[in-house]
């Protein structure tokens, strides 16, 4: 029988290889990216937000290490059509208790980093101008 640490790691590669809704959102009304500075993971978070305040779609991009990947993939997954309140009370620890194993303080910055761009990224919407 796996291990709960073998079982985490599964899962981790699962959402690494194949990832929750990794790609373009055509028709979203916010966008945030950032970039860690320190190991240089990118992640942007495209969101579709519907009048009601729900997220009605959210996609991802980015690259670097499997922890950074995963966690964006697992933490869409997790938030897909819920509204931006529950987003907003969704804390860093929330992100680090779904992610699983824990993780030295600057690994924990990998996982956080969809958590952060997802936060700004509900402040941020798409000026339709630029993108004519």
């Amino acid at each position: 029988m796996p291990s709960e640490e073998e079982l985490y790691q599964e899962h981790i590669l699962d959402h690494y290889e194949d990832p929750f809704h990794r790609g373009n959102l055509a028709g979203a009304t916010h966008a945030h990216e950032e970039k860690n500075p320190l190991c240089g993971d990118v992640v942007r978070i495209e969101l579709k937000l519907d009048g009601e305040g729900e997220i009605e779609d959210v996609y991802f991009t980015g690259e670097g290490c499997v922890i950074s990947q995963a966690s964006a993939s697992m933490l869409l997954e997790a938030l897909h059509g819920k509204t931006v309140d529950e987003l907003k009370n969704f804390s860093a620890e929330d992100m680090l208790e779904l992610y699983g194993p824990r993780l030295t303080p600057n690994r924990q910055k990998c996982c956080l980093l969809s958590w952060k761009v997802m936060q700004s990224a509900v402040h941020s919407p798409i000026d339709e101008r630029s993108q004519s």
